[in-house]
């Protein structure tokens, strides 16, 4: 046979097993990670996605695998099978954060998965207890040198606050105690009781108690101030301008995953975020539905996971 009918016959071959796989795909229901408990903004997403893809590809189970600072869900699915039926709800605190506080995670944020699409991003607001002697950045800063070791940061161990808190002790130098704790929602309960001074939070998360007076906002992580709490401006109007940061979210597959899987999987995951009942549900938590390439998602991902990682190193901060 002539070489080039030879390969062309090769060719041929691979497209229509290339093509019968995706069109094969999935014949068995896919599960899909959750690193923390239910009933939180990560698991509301997930759940979002796994409702809208089980009517548009076939049955999507969420399964909330929480522990090891939200790495055992990311261990699960980089050492899963890579053929489309184990996927990660995966974000910043799984992703960048999480790798860097535990040495032994057991997968490489970059190395590991295949990003398949991106799905929100989410601000983050810094507050205080109504108590706290302070209402503004400023003030807080002239508070913590007139008052070393003595104002509190409570932070959930592990979370991204955690590493804000970390960043913003570093870029302005604050005597500040950084407190850990198990999770946000002890953090908050804290921070509205009184106990602590201060705490940053995802606006998803903070803004009925900011609404309902519980707390007080001293400050935005984003360019512009929100128009659902225009009152509290931004780091960079506080004197902060370096402190970025924001809960962002994605699905991604175990590394090697076939590309035909993870085209399809993209396209009806990005034509379930412009649903208009998603979309108004992610805008309801403060989301930004996100339509990122998944060239872009790795970018995001390896960018993250190299500062965040240079930030925890500085502060010694190692997982508990």
């Amino acid at each position: 046979m002539d070489r080039r009918l030879a390969l062309g016959v090769l060719l041929g071959s691979a497209l229509t097993v290339g093509a019968a796989h995706a069109q094969s795909y999935p014949n068995r229901p896919i599960r899909l990670l959750v690193p923390f408990p239910p009933g939180g903004p990560l698991d509301v997403m997930a759940r979002l996605i796994a409702q809208q893809l089980s009517t548009r590809v076939g049955q999507v189970i969420v399964d909330n695998r929480p522990g090891a600072g939200a790495t055992l869900a990311g261990k699960a699915v980089a050492t899963a099978e890579p053929d489309g039926y184990t996927l990660l709800m995966g974000s910043s605190g799984s992703l960048a954060i999480g790798p860097a506080l535990y040495g032994n995670a057991g997968y490489d944020p970059v190395k590991s998965f295949t990003p398949v699409a991106m799905v929100s991003n989410v601000p983050y607001v810094m507050v205080a207890a109504n108590n706290a002697p302070f209402k503004t950045i400023p003030e807080l800063l002239a508070y913590a040198k007139e008052n070393p070791g003595k104002l509190n940061f409570g932070v959930p161990n592990g979370a991204p606050p955690h590493v804000l808190a970390l960043f913003f002790k570093q870029l302005t130098q604050a005597d500040v105690v950084v407190v850990p704790y198990r999770g946000a929602a002890t953090v908050i309960t804290d921070l509205i009781g009184g106990q602590i001074h201060v705490g940053f939070e995802t606006t998803s998360v903070m803004f009925s108690h900011l609404h309902e007076g519980k707390v007080q906002g001293l400050a935005v992580i984003t360019d512009a101030r929100l128009p659902e709490i225009p009152d509290v401006p931004t780091m960079k109007e506080s004197g902060v301008p370096a402190l970025v940061g924001s809960s962002w979210s994605g699905i991604l597959a175990p590394a090697g995953t076939p590309a035909d899987i993870v085209a399809k999987l993209r396209a009806e995951i990005v034509a379930g975020l412009k649903a208009s009942d998603v979309e108004e549900k992610l805008r309801r938590m403060a989301a930004t539905p996100m339509f990122q390439s998944t060239e872009e998602f790795s970018q995001l991902i390896a960018s993250e996971a190299d500062r965040i990682g240079a930030i925890i190193r500085a502060a010694g901060a190692k997982g508990e």
